[in-house]
């Protein structure tokens, strides 16, 4: 090997790393929603998702600390991060809610609407030029997200919306993750983020017990369902962890793209767990979501990449 071919050779092995990576992560996403469907039929909705924040915060808190920022010394970025933390846990919710009732594949497809309205959301709030190509390519986005919603909304109702609710909560957290992130540590920015999101799971139980309602009102789990919302913040981490380390290895323009074999990959643990799968027309509907989503992400109108901080 030449001196001239050495780099080249060190960046496909690393552009080869992250690719790896990635696909590992989109793999094991789909257990994240897997998990808290299975934990749904005996947990509440808002305890699962403080025990997925219980076990994030408690791994990503020794990464923060060997990297010695732990919390924002800056009041201002702490309200932002407190900020992120109830954004992500109204977003968590409003998903584990719909897993209750709905498909994973089916939540996952509409969820995935995300990249449109970040978009969106982006030339709205930080002026970024968009283009009426990258307008059209969220028009499509949309329409193929109706294609998934509509016999989802003739079979579950307005639940069927509630992903849409996700993205939206999802497309505000990268905006204000982005304010922090040329100033923050991303790890510490991701325990942050677990852990004023954790804290915001606890008032929420806290006020909602006795309550009787199965999305507030806490309750003593099982040791199956323990388990399950175990798994739900283990998948979690580890796919987030997976996805951090692709982005450092490949350009997000060569991996953003593989986010999408998460509907896949969902669509297939679905269907081996719950015996679930998507029908003509939802896949049509899919294959529109993910034509979309592309486009936009090679026009590069999301720059921030989708890792650990935006997993659902």
């Amino acid at each position: 090997m030449t001196m001239d071919t050495a780099p080249r050779a060190w960046h496909d092995w690393l552009t080869g790393s992250g690719i790896a990576l990635m696909v590992a992560s989109v793999l094991v996403a789909p257990m994240i929603d897997i998990f808290a469907k299975l934990a749904t039929s005996t947990a509440p909705v808002a305890e699962i998702t403080a025990g997925r924040f219980i076990v994030q915060t408690a791994l990503m808190l020794p990464f923060a600390f060997l990297r010695g920022r732990l919390f924002s010394r800056s009041l201002t970025h702490a309200a932002f991060h407190l900020l992120r933390g109830v954004i992500l846990t109204i977003g968590m919710i409003a998903f584990v809610l719909a897993l209750k009732t709905m498909p994973v594949a089916d939540a996952i497809a509409i969820f995935f609407v995300e990249p449109a309205i970040l978009t969106l959301m982006s030339g709205i709030f930080l002026r970024e030029h968009i283009g009426w190509q990258k307008i059209a390519a969220c028009t499509m986005g949309f329409a193929g997200s109706l294609l998934v919603i509509q016999p989802s909304f003739a079979e579950f109702g307005l639940v069927s919306l509630l992903p849409v609710i996700t993205a939206v909560t999802v497309a505000t957290f990268i905006l204000l993750t982005r304010m922090l992130a040329q100033v923050e540590d991303p790890w510490s920015m991701q325990f942050q983020s677990s852990f004023w999101a954790l804290c915001t799971c606890i008032i929420i139980l806290v006020l909602g017990e006795g309550s009787g309602s199965d999305i507030f009102d806490p309750v003593m789990p099982d040791i199956r369902t323990a388990l399950y919302i175990a798994g739900v913040g283990v998948a979690a981490t580890v796919s987030g962890i997976l996805g951090a380390y692709a982005y450092r290895a490949a350009p997000a323009s060569v991996l953003a793209p593989l986010q999408y074999l998460e509907i896949v990959s969902a669509a297939i643990a679905a269907y081996l767990v719950f015996g679930d799968f998507p029908d003509a027309v939802r896949w049509l509907g899919i294959v529109i979501i993910i034509a979309s989503g592309v486009f936009i992400i090679f026009r590069g109108a999301d720059k921030t990449p989708p890792g650990p901080e935006t997993a659902i």
